[in-house]
């Protein structure tokens, strides 16, 4: 009988083991899967892009600032 008690639960614990390593496979190949890439590789360039154009922004802002700074110490306005 104890013996029958053990097979059973080396059978369920394996058995459980088998399933959880199995969604845990299918998940980790869904996060590397080409369109998960390419959407996470979309997300980066655009935040790339409103990085780059907030910072030409921020140049631009601080250029004409400067040239107003300039221009009323030489007062060329």
């Amino acid at each position: 009988m104890r013996r029958l008690f053990w097979v059973a639960l080396g059978l369920g614990a394996g058995a459980t083991g088998a399933i959880m390593t199995t969604r845990w496979v299918r998940k980790q190949t869904g996060k590397v899967a080409p369109a998960h890439l390419a959407k996470e590789a979309k997300g980066g360039l655009m935040d790339l892009t409103k990085l780059v154009s907030e910072s030409i922004a921020e140049g631009k802002r601080a250029m004409e600032e400067k040239e107003a700074e300039l221009r009323s110490g030489a007062k060329l306005d």
